[in-house]
């Protein structure tokens, strides 16, 4: 038996996600003044908002912007780590 997640919670995870690589995004641009990195960045950020937007239809907000914002964090500290050798 395969268990289906509802899809407010895909849009959420998939937001969370997204926040992660406009987050690093924002490294990597430099202040928004190289062009790729910060088109990625915009992209990655409206994607995340949008998502976070669709998956709060139908979940509490409370819990869709908590869950949001902590894939967000995770990813990013552990990005960080990896990519950019932070403490």
């Amino acid at each position: 038996m395969t268990t289906v997640l509802p899809m407010p919670w895909v849009y959420l995870i998939i937001a969370g996600l997204l926040e992660v690589c406009w987050a690093i995004g924002l490294k990597y641009s430099h202040g928004f003044t190289k062009p790729v990195p910060s088109l990625f960045t915009l992209v990655t950020l409206a994607g995340s908002m949008f998502l976070l937007a669709k998956a709060a239809q139908s979940l509490p907000i409370g819990t869709a912007y908590g869950v949001w914002v902590g894939i967000g964090a995770l990813g990013a500290a552990i990005l960080g780590i990896v990519l950019f050798h932070e403490a």
